[in-house]
């Protein structure tokens, strides 16, 4: 039995396309889970930085040694 796909389709119209990435190494088919700074292939264990920038770090609090 397969698993739902909800939300790796997107359909405009008569469009049909793919939300997130095909693994490089597994080829299409198997996508890249999004994770919050990276994403990763759950079947071969693939793994690439998001092309989004992090958050930038808080600076340090005053006073705290």
């Amino acid at each position: 039995m397969a698993k739902a796909r909800v939300g790796l389709y997107a359909i405009q119209g008569e469009t049909f396309t793919r939300t997130h990435r095909s693994c490089p190494k597994c080829g299409p088919g198997v996508f890249l889970a999004e994770h919050a700074n990276r994403r990763s292939c759950g079947r071969c264990g693939f793994s690439e930085p998001r092309d989004t920038p992090a958050t930038p770090a808080r600076p340090p609090r005053a006073g705290k040694a």
